[in-house]
């Protein structure tokens, strides 16, 4: 009692700390509730191993009671009483890079077993999220195999019901009803190998069976409306002490599973963190689980104009590799990058003086890199002055320069330190603050670690001004829900040499992704279609029969990336800066809104595009790729019956009032095939 009595006088004392948002966590007796202005989540305290009593979508003011006796967290089948339950509440305050919002950390021990579990929540998010920490000692083995459905027997009897527990459990709520539906979400990256990265599996609750994936959404059959569980971590098939199933259903119970550690990552003297955990509420309908969604993911890292916005060109898309990379030829691309517009030059692999597996020059290597003290120092025979002049003439022409780096990877990121100040350096000398971050492997939680005291480092020792595009394109690395509050992603390395660039695979994979993952995070690359056309003699989809302007327009809902060497371009290229420059007016402003895809799946036929809500306002992107018909309906996320003003922006599109119908549907038209349009739209009535 006298330890409980301290706890609510240390959180009567942090109260003033909520006073000015949406956001409260308070104990009051032996009921720990958090939330805000949307959601709100209440918990048994059972002395700090709490678990949730009910949920509450405040939007629509549904809550549900959780059916589920056991506590949230589990790591182990045979609980012990927890012990030294404790809790805190902090204001985290607002940084360059992430949003403020309210902390409240609950603490307490299993036999010799410290357990943290660090609540955040965001104002105005109907979102909560959780991060788990754990250290001592851990005498059971985490997770375990779990019985194939095909390996069960028939059920005749109550007790054939039963299945095993799962023991190493992330968060859970138990409905009551028997008509909980649910969507898994998994993922792909390891691009250079993938070119499907979304995988959707509709399913009726029924008895407990597992799936794979980062989300998780759950809704009444009876009402449309539900949660999701966001597991933060990398894809299913790369994650760290992975067991094959992320997520468990059971009727009405939902389960997350899957700590991204073992036993035997837990030490005693330090904090071991395992994958996040999200739980969101949202109301009817497909477009408000997506929202719910999207809120938290625009939380998790602020989205700046001056720093995150870029049309980036990286020659490597050209196939030269580092055989040209050197002063000349980097000033050269940057009077050409001028020409286009282009507002970010990255010089790939090959602007330094050690050589990478991948140089065209050298045989080099990944191994021991810092055996060479100046591995990350400008070649001096390619840069005799540095990176001065490139910097210098990037300024002058409006462009920032970006560099590529490859972090020490051998003996789980050891050399963390060292790396972090190679590119503080870089960063204090020459000002560069964008890192294309490739050749990472993460086979270990201690890898996995170093490689974010890497990242956390280098933004405390550079005022947070640095921003790291992370390649998901080959190994075992973050994916798209993880080390995502450090930048964005370079998504894919497609080239014309070996005909695995068609506009259209490259637009569906913006598409596919976009729906669960935020599009302006995404980097996506078009190329030179006039390179290699003799490759694709005969194809239909062959990237020659598209304009130069469609090739860029695909990439329009991310981040640019011009995948190639301008000074390859034929002069009838340069007349992209039109596009380039009306693309920059709007940039910013539709992607501060929430992307979602609409029409068709990108087939090379089909009717296409994005839309960006900003509340009654928007854009629309639309793409006729090479479809009969001049004139279309596409389904979007407007409601129907409404009447929409439309503003063309860029692309062949003409003015047009119209009132959606069903789905949102509005009627389309564009003159040619492969062709598109980028409206500014605006609900009227």
């Amino acid at each position: 009692m006298k330890h409980l009595a301290s706890l609510l006088i240390a959180l009567s004392l942090a109260g003033s700390l909520q006073a000015q948002d949406t956001c409260y966590g308070r104990l009051k007796n032996d009921t720990l509730t958090l939330g805000n202005s949307r959601i709100e989540r209440k918990f048994l305290w059972n002395n700090g191993n709490i678990k949730t009593y009910s949920l509450t979508n405040k939007a629509n003011g549904q809550t549900w009671l959780n059916s589920n006796p056991t506590p949230d967290f589990r790591v182990t089948k045979d609980l012990p009483e927890a012990q030294n339950g404790d809790i805190s509440v902090e204001k985290v305050k607002e940084t360059k890079i992430y949003p403020a919002y309210l902390k409240v950390e609950v603490a307490f021990k299993l036999d010799q077993l410290d357990i943290k579990r660090v609540y955040r929540i965001y104002d105005d998010c109907p979102v909560i999220a959780c991060d788990t920490y754990l250290k001592g000692v851990v005498n059971s083995v985490f997770g375990g195999r779990e019985v194939s459905a095909a390996d069960r027997k028939n059920i005749e009897f109550s007790d054939d019901m039963k299945s095993k527990e799962v023991t190493a459990v992330l968060d859970q709520f138990q409905f009551q009803g028997q008509h909980w539906h649910a969507r898994s979400v998994e993922f792909s990256d390891v691009t250079d190998w993938h070119n499907n990265l979304v995988f959707e599996k509709d399913i009726i609750s029924y008895r407990k069976l597992g799936y794979r994936g980062n989300l998780l959404f759950a809704y009444n059959g009876e009402d449309d409306c539900g949660i999701f569980f966001l597991k933060e971590a990398p894809c299913s098939t790369v994650q760290l002490a992975y067991q094959g199933q992320d997520f468990f259903t059971d009727f009405g119970k939902f389960t997350v599973t899957g700590l991204g550690i073992t036993e035997k990552d837990i030490t005693p003297d330090h904090w071991t963190k395992t994958y996040g955990c999200v739980l969101g509420v949202y109301g009817k309908g497909e477009l408000n689980r997506l929202q719910a969604l999207r809120s938290y993911q625009k939380n998790i890292r602020t989205y700046r104009a001056d720093r995150d916005e870029m049309i980036m060109m990286n020659t490597w898309g050209d196939r030269s590799q580092d055989s040209k990379v050197n002063e000349a030829f980097c000033l050269k691309e940057l009077e050409r990058a001028a020409q286009l517009g282009i507002t970010h030059f990255q010089i790939d692999d090959g602007w330094q003086v050690g050589k990478s597996p991948n140089s065209a020059v050298a045989r080099g290597s990944f191994k021991n890199i810092w055996d060479n003290k100046d591995y990350w120092k400008p070649d001096p025979k390619k840069y005799p002055r540095g990176l001065y002049p490139i910097v210098k003439r990037g300024k002058e022409l409006g462009i920032e320069i970006g560099l590529w780096f490859n972090p020490s990877v051998q003996n789980n990121f050891a050399d963390w330190q060292k790396d972090a100040q190679a590119l503080i350096a870089l960063y204090r000398e020459y000002g560069i603050r964008i890192f294309k971050i490739d050749g990472l492997t993460i086979p270990t939680k201690e890898a996995e670690t170093n490689l974010h005291c890497l990242f956390n480092k280098v933004l405390e020792e550079t005022d947070e001004e640095v921003i790291f595009n992370l390649d998901a394109t080959a190994s075992r690395r973050g994916g798209y829900h993880s080390f995502n509050e450090y930048g964005n992603i370079f998504l894919e390395n497609r080239y014309t040499d070996w005909q695995n660039y068609y506009p259209y695979w490259t637009l569906r994979n913006l598409w596919m992704l976009s729906k669960y993952v935020p599009a302006e995070k995404l980097q996506i690359e078009f190329l030179n279609k006039w390179r290699n056309a003799d490759k694709y003699k005969g194809e239909i989809f062959a990237p020659a029969n598209y304009s130069f302007e469609y090739l860029f327009a695909t990439t329009l809902a991310g981040q640019p990336l011009v995948w190639l060497e301008g000074t390859n371009l034929p002069e009838e290229a340069l007349t992209l800066k039109e596009q380039t420059e009306a693309y920059k007016t709007f940039q910013h402003d539709m992607h501060t809104g929430t992307i979602l895809p609409i029409g068709d799946e990108p087939s090379g036929r089909s009717w296409t595009g994005f839309q960006s809500l900003k509340g009654n306002k928007g854009y629309l992107i639309v793409y006729r790729e090479n479809h009969p018909e001049e004139t279309a309906e596409i389904d979007t996320w407007l409601p129907k019956g409404v009447k929409v003003k439309c503003t063309p922006l860029m692309g062949h599109g003409k003015e047009m009032i119209a009132i959606t119908g069903k789905k949102g549907r509005l009627e389309v038209s564009l003159p040619s095939v492969n062709d598109y349009v980028v409206y500014k739209y605006e609900i009227i009535k």
